[in-house]
């Protein structure tokens, strides 16, 4: 339960007109260009996407823009992908305490990423619908990108110098063994489609349902094991920047990472997104809804979109570095990084427990709204002191934990985290 000692809780707030001088001051507007171009083409209407330059942390004040891209893959109808588009980047913003500088709001942000993915699956939901989406989420502040992404629509990263990376994982039962383990511990079955004489073909899948994916948002005919929790990863590009492609799996289920990548470089964003399509095409016929976004992160003084790697460049000198750095690591060090073209992982996370995603109240005055009122960490409701049930309690039918860490969460939210840890029969009720 939330307690009057949690409420005590106080923390050291800068004035906001002080953080954003601080920026400006700091930073001295070294603001990378970002062009973006969009392609598809459609064979079963069920792809969408989402793209948004125009954003603003503190809104009328330019220096806290930031960029948002995204792709959504429906299946089982597109109510799933149109819903998800609609309401997902607000309730990610939401989540979001107010009043933070540019730095505590991207460290806030894998958090909030993930309370905004688990809200929009909750309520869309409740709406009694079955269909489902993928959801490849991605946020662009300045030199910083935060990807957050469920099922297999995929996000690359393709920096100069030709070495391109994975910023999402594909959560395919098919090829990810651990989500395979996951899913049959929280209760779900994992097994190819039988066909007449007991033979079986195709990937395989979660029974009841038949889904291929491990993680989604919406399918409520599927069971709960099948989570909106996203993978999250979060990058700070060199001062080179580089090219990001966020596409669906019409687009991987014909290219590799590499050869998407390798397909348009030198071409601008625009004709680079509607290459990527031609090639898929080219190589598998259109049997998917295949759509692509090409996202440049040009340096200010440099217009022009990654080029081909030299032909007799070392290697080695090329390869992309990624290094784990904790939240307070010095600055100088981001700018060695920086300086010798290196990309510098600031997060990575994808356990599917909510508890380890949400972490605690410590380091963010997240648990509480600003009339001092506890809220639900994932839908964001008022909670009186005696409602909110902390996410590091144990089942909500167990009495052993420690009821008074936040984050906290109101009933309907708690019953979903035990639905989705296998801990109650998983099924949506819907009134």
């Amino acid at each position: 339960m939330a307690s009057g000692e949690g409420r005590r809780r106080h923390h050291d707030l800068v004035p906001l007109a002080a953080l954003l001088k601080r920026e400006m001051k700091s930073e001295k507007m070294e603001k990378p260009t970002v062009r973006v171009g969009h392609a598809a083409q459609s064979k079963k209407g069920e792809d969408y996407f989402l793209i948004k330059t125009d954003c603003q942390r503190v809104p009328g004040n330019s220096s806290s823009s930031f960029s948002v891209f995204a792709i959504f893959d429906g299946h089982n109808g597109n109510a799933a992908a149109i819903f998800t588009r609609e309401h997902l980047l607000n309730h990610v913003l939401g989540a979001l305490p107010r009043g933070l500088g540019r730095d505590e709001w991207l460290q806030a942000l894998p958090r909030a990423l993930v309370a905004g993915f688990v809200k929009t699956d909750k309520e869309f939901q409740s709406r009694g619908e079955t269909s489902g989406t993928t959801a490849t989420f991605v946020i662009v502040d300045r030199w910083t990108v935060t990807v957050a992404s469920v099922g297999d629509s995929r996000c690359i990263l393709d920096t100069q110098g030709g070495a391109v990376t994975s910023l999402t994982v594909d959560h395919r039962l098919e090829e990810n063994i651990e989500e395979r383990e996951r899913v049959t511990s929280s209760g779900g079955e994992v097994g190819r489609l039988s066909i007449v004489g007991g033979a079986e073909i195709g990937p395989l899948r979660c029974w009841p349902g038949g889904l291929c994916l491990s993680r989604s948002i919406g399918d409520m005919d599927v069971g709960e094991f099948i989570v909106p929790i996203p993978y999250v990863k979060q990058v700070k590009l060199s001062k080179a920047g580089g090219r990001l492609i966020i596409a669906s799996d019409g687009i991987w289920d014909a290219l590799s990472s590499e050869m998407a990548a390798k397909s348009c470089r030198g071409l601008p964003a625009e004709l680079a997104a509607m290459q990527v399509v031609k090639e898929a095409l080219r190589t598998r016929g259109l049997k998917d809804d295949t759509t692509c976004i090409v996202v440049d992160i040009i340096p200010p003084d440099n217009e022009l979109p990654p080029t081909p790697p030299p032909p007799k460049r070392n290697k080695l000198r090329d390869l992309l570095s990624f290094r784990k750095s904790s939240r307070d690591s010095a600055s100088k060090l981001s700018k060695k990084l920086s300086a010798i073209n290196i990309v510098e992982e600031l997060f990575e996370e994808g356990s599917a427990m909510l508890a380890e995603r949400l972490g605690n109240d410590d380091n963010l005055n997240s648990g509480q709204s600003t009339s001092g009122i506890f809220v639900c960490a994932v839908c964001q409701v008022d909670l009186a002191p005696s409602e909110g049930i902390s996410v590091h309690a144990g089942s909500i039918f167990s009495t052993s934990s420690k009821p008074w860490e936040g984050p906290f969460l109101c009933f309907d939210c708690r019953d979903k985290k035990d639905a989705m840890e296998g801990k109650r029969p998983s099924g949506v009720k819907v009134s």
